[in-house]
């Protein structure tokens, strides 16, 4: 489950855009992936030329990363079509640039994020475990949502070296808060909904609100419960269940 970005060789640099939630950026014709493009070029002192493709299945503005995944993407795919020879690091330090969440999208594994996203360690290994995404349909910008809280931000949180399973892992994060969440649903009270819905699935260990929302995830035993437990949302919501394969993705 995910955006998927590919380039080619062309004569121009240019993005076509498909995928059931690619009508969103037909009116932003200067998204992410080319941003990332260009500013791959100019960094590299390179006149780079690609066809970039973005099949787009994520929903826009849904607090999940899916730009900056795509972005990551595009600087990784063209690092290797140019024959740059870039590091990691150096595609992360690029990235940044782009957005808060770039960096970690470039690693492309779990990671443990601070500061503002630039700070990655390693998070905890992951056990295999089910995931519910659940959208209402409501973009939310994350500025205004970071307008809208109030007070400070929660400790920093204690974590194992691991999880043996997903029900010590679900156990753990639920003393845990997204400190985005509240500020969140008072901007989008249709997150509420999306949240008691998915909590109150069969199976589900934890719902909590991602990133700035509107998505919200469900942490379940395994992905068949998950999935269960999306078909069962409301239509008009996006929906995704599956697994999670921790250490084996």
């Amino acid at each position: 489950m995910g955006d998927t970005v590919s380039a080619a060789s062309g004569e121009i640099l240019s993005l076509a855009i498909e995928g059931a939630e690619g009508a969103a950026l037909d009116a932003e014709p200067d998204n992410l992936v080319l941003r990332a493009a260009r500013a791959l070029t100019t960094a590299s002192g390179l006149e780079g030329h690609a066809l970039l493709h973005l099949l787009k299945r994520l929903p826009v503005a849904s607090g999940i990363g899916g730009g900056s995944a795509d972005a990551a993407a595009s600087l990784r795919a063209l690092n290797r079509l140019w024959g740059l020879g870039w590091s990691e690091s150096r595609l992360a330090a690029l990235g940044a640039t782009l957005g808060a969440d770039v960096p970690v999208c470039v690693g492309s594994r779990p990671a443990r994020m601070e500061g503002v996203g630039e700070v990655l360690s390693a998070a905890p290994s992951l056990p295999r475990f089910g995931l519910l995404l659940a959208n209402p349909r409501e973009a939310l910008a994350t500025p205004a949502v970071f307008r809208a809280r109030q007070g400070g931000f929660s400790p920093r949180a204690r974590l194992p070296q691991a999880w043996g399973n997903a029900v010590d892992m679900a156990a753990d994060l639920a003393a845990l808060e997204n400190d985005l969440q509240a500020p969140a649903i008072s901007l989008c009270p249709a997150i509420a909904e999306v949240l008691a819905a998915i909590a109150a699935s069969p199976g589900c260990l934890l719902a909590r609100m991602s990133g700035s929302g509107a998505t919200c995830f469900g942490i379940f035993p395994n992905a068949a419960a998950a999935a269960a437990a999306a078909a069962a949302l409301p239509t008009a919501w996006w929906c995704w269940g599956g697994g999670l394969h921790g250490a084996a993705l």
